[in-house]
């Protein structure tokens, strides 16, 4: 666990950390990317953060990789490359510094790490884990192949280093779809996520899709009559949902999608009113981009997203701590099964 009274004394030692209005108002145009859901005020004390964790990327030859659920102020403020599990795994490989600062959850680190062996990868929060990903373990695994003789496993890319190393090919929400078409064996098995798989297998029934019992703890909370009580209370509302959800409430939105295609979905479609059914920060981080459309509705925090903090980001540039290493025998057989991911996606969308 990390010591933030020791790290907040260093590092209000070594830097000007201070709220600043003046400097919130010459770093403008970062906010501008942000100003629809963040104040001048509280971009007045994110700004002193965000210049020093950018100046010392320039230092040291870092990037920092967001996904989508990062706080719009390391969303726009910090982030070189953003984007969801696919994007960030398929940047990774393209990335030339030699220090990537992983602004997510672990088992994103594990991947960047596992495509870049090479290279530093830096979290900047160890806790910030995934319940999804410590839902299914190697053994798991391992029970599911004695169970279904011959079926490939596609495990979501949401999973330990470990968990892809025992699998076949890895998946994301945007490819799941596309990746069990395209196994040879009728029959498939998908960990961790339920419903997800569920979703799968509703969207490719010529495969007989077999489970493991995990979900994230964002998307099972939404429920069908969340969706129809908002529909009530804003008729023409347009309802996009993430196919970890259940499929319950996934046949009550307009369109379902990975975080990248309901970006895509908003950007194509613009609806007037629109409820992101998904973890909180996604609508924050694309308002700006898109002024004539209202995001309304609840939405669930992930508490391990939200574990990651401009303080911890600058910490771990600042100390060099907090480096994500992989076992070599482990890491091979993980890459093979991201790998392949990669691959077989640019082929099938190519």
């Amino acid at each position: 666990m990390l010591d933030m009274t020791t790290i907040r004394a260093e590092l209000k030692a070594c830097y000007d950390l201070e709220p600043s209005l003046e400097l919130a108002q010459q770093m403008s145009d970062i906010h501008a990317r942000m100003d629809r859901v963040m104040p001048l005020v509280d971009w007045a004390i994110h700004a002193p953060y965000v210049a020093a964790i950018n100046a010392l990327k320039q230092e040291r030859g870092a990037v920092v990789l967001a996904h989508n659920y990062m706080t719009p102020e390391i969303y726009h403020g910090i982030s070189d490359v953003v984007g969801d599990s696919l994007a960030l795994a398929i940047e990774a490989t393209k990335v030339q510094a030699d220090i990537i600062v992983q602004c997510g959850v672990h088992f994103m680190a594990e991947t960047s790490k596992i495509l870049n062996p090479s290279k530093t990868v830096l979290m900047p929060d160890m806790e910030a884990g995934c319940s999804l990903a410590e839902s299914i373990t190697a053994e798991g695994i391992a029970r599911m192949r004695a169970q279904y003789p011959g079926a490939p496993v596609v495990s979501y890319v949401n999973t330990t280093a470990e968990v892809k190393a025992a699998s076949d090919i890895c998946c994301t929400s945007a490819n799941a779809a596309q990746i069990v078409a395209a196994m040879d064996s009728d029959t498939v098995i998908m960990t961790p996520d339920k419903w997800l798989a569920q979703n799968v297998a509703k969207q490719v029934p010529q495969k007989r899709i077999f489970w493991w019992d995990g979900a994230c703890i964002v998307h099972e909370k939404f429920t069908p009559q969340d969706l129809r009580d908002f529909r009530e209370w804003h008729p023409g509302i347009q309802i996009i949902a993430h196919p970890e959800c259940p499929p319950d409430v996934v046949a009550e939105a307009d369109f379902a999608g990975s975080t990248a295609g309901i970006i895509d979905w908003v950007g194509k479609e613009r609806p007037a009113q629109a409820m992101l059914v998904t973890e909180c920060s996604m609508a924050s981080n694309i308002s700006d981009a898109h002024p004539e459309v209202e995001f309304l509705g609840p939405c669930n925090m992930c508490p391990y997203m939200k574990k990651i903090t401009l303080e911890k980001v600058l910490w771990s540039l600042h100390s060099m701590t907090g480096a994500v290493e992989v076992d070599e025998v482990v890491a091979k057989d993980a890459r093979r099964a991201v790998q392949r991911m990669i691959d077989l996606s640019r082929s099938l969308s190519a």
